[in-house]
């Protein structure tokens, strides 16, 4: 095997070994360690796709966060407030549609709950179990949440992104706090603080590999996760292999320079911010259906500012070194969650990991600054592009001196 396949060997390696783990792993602590790899691959979308945005493209944003609850939130309200019937309630307001009614129910705020709400209640109450109501899918919930994304990662595009970096990173700090001030100001349609709950994945259970699995099971959405991150990742690595991602390094380079080449700054910076809230806001309403509860809380900045670090640990410069820095990141945060004892003294580490996680990230932003992953990477698949250029170059100049 060639040096500069071993990175191909090593991935292919971690995917078969992500995808075995869930069936060889029996330890007591199983269901932690599973909602755990879980939560790792879900920073790991978030980490990688802030890579492509800002390392790849230039664009500094905080907003990745806000695109995550546009997403929760779009996914959790499209299951809270929307029904369908196969008659009309005469209660809640509903469209016909086709042979089904769409019920949308009242907003009531933190005295509802799913299938509780006042309009529907009544209706249930009439017709006494005569008429099956059908709450909506959970993956359309997710599908229009990832479209919610796309739709405010445009807005932002066309408002901003016409205008320098700088200015960027200004309003999508700004958009998050907004959305988080507006998500808790509204109670009668969001719950505020209370939070909204929202069905599971698998609310019906679901049957893999000839076995049946309940709702509850970290397996599934484990696997969902996993083929969302993998999915993030496959685009966005063909994306950077393109003329597209050529276009966007050139952005990052020296933007006057590849408007005066003839290429359109203002549209590949659009389309990259889109591609990237898109990848956020489905990381988002999917994990929200994960966890089953949202609050404005998910949206804090101290959230971004961790997906960020996890990022430039990785390697800023490079999506997948990015999302194997979130995963070890993450996964070493939840280990030192222990504390432990030196001599007479116990270190609590639930209040010092966030310490040791901010010495790392100094470290590397003083002696690493295209992080601690993305190196070894580029050292195997680069590493020979130096004295493969020295070798030519002396085999030039013994021609040269030879022919004088």
């Amino acid at each position: 095997m060639t040096r500069s396949r071993i990175p191909q060997a090593a991935g292919l390696f971690l995917v078969l070994f992500f995808a075995i783990f869930p069936f060889v792993y029996s330890a007591n602590d199983y269901p932690y360690i599973m909602h755990t790899l879980i939560a790792c691959f879900y920073y790991a979308i978030l980490a990688s796709s802030w890579s492509m945005l800002s390392g790849y493209a230039g664009q500094f944003s905080f907003g990745h966060m806000g695109f995550t609850g546009v997403g929760a939130y779009t996914a959790a309200l499209f299951s809270h407030y929307f029904y369908l019937s196969p008659v009309p309630t005469g209660f809640c307001t509903e469209f016909l549609i086709g042979d089904q009614y769409l019920v949308i129910v009242d907003a009531i705020g933190v005295t509802s709950s799913t299938l509780t709400q006042d309009c529907l209640r009544k209706a249930l109450a009439v017709w006494d179990g005569s008429v099956q109501i059908t709450p909506m899918p959970v993956w359309l919930g997710i599908a229009l949440g990832t479209i919610m994304g796309g739709v405010f990662g445009l807005l932002i595009g066309l408002l901003v992104l016409p205008l320098r970096a700088a200015y960027l990173a200004l309003f999508t700090l700004g958009f998050s706090e907004i959305l988080r001030a507006t998500i808790s100001a509204e109670i009668a349609i969001t719950r505020g603080q209370a939070g909204i709950e929202l069905p599971y994945l698998f609310d019906s259970g679901i049957t893999l590999f000839g076995r049946h699995f309940d709702k509850t099971d970290k397996l599934p959405p484990y696997f969902v996760m996993l083929f969302l991150l993998l999915t993030c990742l496959a685009i966005m690595f063909w994306l950077t292999k393109s003329k597209f991602g050529l276009f966007v390094r050139a952005l990052r380079e020296d933007q006057d320079a590849a408007a005066a080449l003839g290429v359109n700054t203002t549209r590949y910076k659009i389309l990259v911010f889109v591609i990237t809230s898109m990848m956020a806001a489905a990381a988002g309403a999917v994990m929200a259906h994960y966890i089953r509860i949202i609050t404005p809380n998910n949206l804090m900045i101290l959230q971004m500012s961790l997906v960020v670090a996890m990022a430039v640990i990785g390697g800023v410069e490079n999506v997948i070194a990015a999302a194997i820095g979130a995963i070890l990141i993450n996964f070493a945060l939840e280990l030192l969650r222990n504390s432990f004892e030196i001599g007479p003294f116990t270190l609590d580490m639930t209040i010092w990991r966030l310490v040791v996680f901010g010495v790392l990230l100094m470290v590397t932003l003083r002696f690493f600054r295209n992080g601690l992953i993305a190196p070894l990477i580029d050292h195997f698949t680069r590493g020979h592009v130096a004295a493969e250029t020295v070798a030519q170059r002396k085999v030039a100049a013994d021609q040269a001196g030879g022919a004088s």
